[in-house]
């Protein structure tokens, strides 16, 4: 063997390097195919775009040129409006008030006797004239009082007379006695005994007087409850209540008297009113008022404010008022639901405003008045609001011209013209 002898060998596969290959034809011309479609679409989605940059361009421009033309247009146009006269109010006010109808007079009659009811000659809804008996009282002990103090007062008459005889009698002796005292014919002693009976004796007849004033006072009295056992009318009117019956037992007490009777007067009706502070002023007696009752429709009863309070409530700001409505027929009753209305006289001046002429934003209320053609926005101030119109007090004129359902783009300064109305409208 050689010294130098060749060791083995892994068996290690071989590989060579790769050497580029030419394409294969059929291969390379699809890529170039895609490669020039990929340029063509690019080209095409640019166009697009420029195109519809271009159409949005001149929309654009179209709008603005149009909205520039209608700016420049309205400025230029005058619009035709409708106008209706501002008018002043008239004299008087007229206001309606929700009421009640009251009695003219009214009373609850009490018992001032005691003792049983022994007739009655009224019930509820009976018409009395004034003086008319209503129910009898008896009470046989009242009677029996009577008669007790008229023999009282008898005997005191006696007790008088006998008292005035016996100073007849001293006022005798004392004469008689005096010029002989003074002569000395008789004794001072006696003299004096004279005079001082004739004094006790003038005492005795002032008692006697006064006790029989007294027992006649005392006899008025029980008779004066006599009298009160016949209950009467206090006043023409009609029984609207009643508590007792034939039999009853009824007490006289001031304070826990028996309820007879509720006795009205409705010959003429009274009716309160509590009226604002801002229609008070003006309100005076006199004033005409009509009320009307929703169940007499048609009808109307006239009345005239009687009585003011002329001072107002200060928790309400009202002013009392009553007014009485004749009644002759008694067609309205106490206790009726009504309203009155009340022809105030004005003391504010006042106008009348088309509710179509008014325009609330965020200026608050006002209205459009054309002046030589120019539309002028005047601020108003509305006191009351009768619906197709409305009364206000400051902002416009009598006779001023109110434009109607104003354009929502009208400004002060604009130029209007005025479009006639219909035939028969008031311009």
């Amino acid at each position: 063997m050689n010294k130098m002898e060749r060791l083995p060998t892994p068996d290690v596969p071989f590989h060579s390097p790769e050497l580029p290959s030419a394409p294969d034809p059929e291969i390379a011309a699809p890529k170039k195919r895609r490669g020039a479609g990929g340029r063509i679409l690019g080209g095409a989605v640019a166009l697009l775009l420029f195109g519809a940059l271009a159409l949005g361009f001149w929309q654009h421009y179209s709008l603005h040129a149009q909205v520039t033309a209608t700016a420049e247009g309205r400025k230029e146009y005058i619009p035709s409006v409708r106008t209706a006269p501002v008018r002043a109010s008239a004299s008087t006010m007229a206001v309606s008030w929700p009421a009640t109808t009251e009695a003219f007079a009214q009373a609850n009659i009490y018992a001032r006797a005691s003792g049983y009811i022994s007739r009655r000659d009224v019930d509820i809804g009976s018409h009395v004239k004034a003086g008319q008996l209503l129910v009898e009282i008896t009470a046989p002990e009242l009677d029996h009082q009577i008669a007790q103090a008229e023999a009282t007062l008898a005997q005191m008459q006696a007790t008088l007379q006998q008292a005035k005889a016996n100073r007849d009698l001293a006022k005798v002796t004392w004469d008689r006695d005096s010029p002989l005292v003074q002569k000395g014919w008789v004794t001072p002693q006696q003299g004096d005994t004279d005079r001082l009976t004739l004094a006790a004796r003038e005492a005795a007849v002032a008692i006697a007087e006064a006790n029989i004033k007294a027992q006649e006072a005392q006899l008025k009295v029980l008779r004066q409850q006599k009298a009160y056992q016949s209950v009467v009318a206090p006043f023409e009117g009609v029984i609207t209540q009643r508590n007792i019956d034939v039999g009853s037992l009824v007490q006289a007490d001031a304070t826990s008297g028996t309820f007879l009777f509720t006795f009205m007067h409705s010959e003429t009706i009274r009716i309160q009113l509590y009226v604002p502070q801002d229609e008070a002023f003006g309100l005076a007696p006199g004033v005409e008022a009509v009320v009307h009752v929703p169940e007499m429709p048609g009808r109307n009863f006239s009345g005239t404010v009687t009585r003011i309070a002329d001072a107002l409530q200060p928790s309400t700001r009202t002013l009392l008022t009553e007014i009485d409505v004749p009644n002759p027929d008694h067609a309205l009753s106490p206790g009726i639901y009504c309203t009155v209305e009340l022809k105030i006289p004005r003391k504010t001046p006042s106008l009348i405003v088309p509710s179509e002429a008014i325009v609330f934003n965020r200026e608050g209320l006002s209205v459009a008045v054309v002046e030589d053609g120019i539309a002028r926005i005047r601020t108003i101030n509305v006191v009351r609001d009768f619906g197709t119109t409305v009364e206000v007090n400051a902002g416009v004129k009598d006779g001023d011209q109110v434009i109607l359902n104003p354009p929502v783009d009208l400004t002060d300064g604009r130029k209007v013209k005025v479009r006639p109305g219909p035939p028969g409208q008031l311009s």
